[in-house]
């Protein structure tokens, strides 16, 4: 029976090896994605969501209640509230505006119905050639400004600000956006 029992104990130290490495492996995995950010969230959080699930007849999202949501970031794009900034991400070398647009806009176009005027800025990263980049920041800044457009804002209250270059904390990803922002 001792040969049995050195069996047992080489199929234990080998799951145990196993194990290790598995866990190494996750380890590496769940490091390397949360140093790059990536992650998406692309809604916007109700501030009174608590009270709400409590509640049976939930109340209506007014555009005020809306608190901004987590953003973690993947090559998709995304559409986030901060403050009083509507951010666009884009996917990279992309130009389609995320779903949930014009949710997010929605404190936006009820200052364009009051007279505000709208600055969108137009961001890239750092990575490929500079003149693309620029180029691509300023397409992506007209297809948020189409969308305003198509949503009824008129057209003598948005100003397009000239693309800058920013790496946003060293993230490419978050560098990748467009602004928007009620400017008066």
């Amino acid at each position: 029976m001792p040969a049995a029992n050195g069996d047992d104990q080489q199929r234990f130290a080998l799951g145990l090896v196993f194990t290790l490495v598995a866990a190494v492996v996750a380890s590496v995995v769940g490091f390397a994605a949360q140093r790059s950010g990536l992650a998406v969230a692309t809604t916007t959080v109700p501030a009174s969501a608590t009270a709400a699930a409590v509640d049976a007849t939930p109340a209506p999202l007014e555009p005020a209640a809306l608190a901004p949501a987590a953003v973690v970031l993947t090559e998709q794009a995304a559409v986030r509230v901060d403050g009083n900034k509507v951010k666009f991400f884009f996917a990279k070398g992309k130009t389609d505006v995320a779903p949930g647009a014009q949710e997010a806009l929605a404190t936006v176009l009820e200052g364009a119905k009051a007279g505000q005027r709208i600055r969108i800025s137009g961001f890239h990263d750092a990575t490929g050639d500079a003149a693309l980049n620029v180029e691509l920041a300023k397409r992506r800044a007209v297809a948020v400004r189409d969308l305003l457009l198509s949503l009824g804002v008129d057209e003598a209250l948005l100003e397009l600000v000239k693309p800058e270059h920013t790496l946003a904390n060293g993230s490419n990803d978050k560098a990748r956006r467009v602004e928007v922002l009620l400017i008066d």
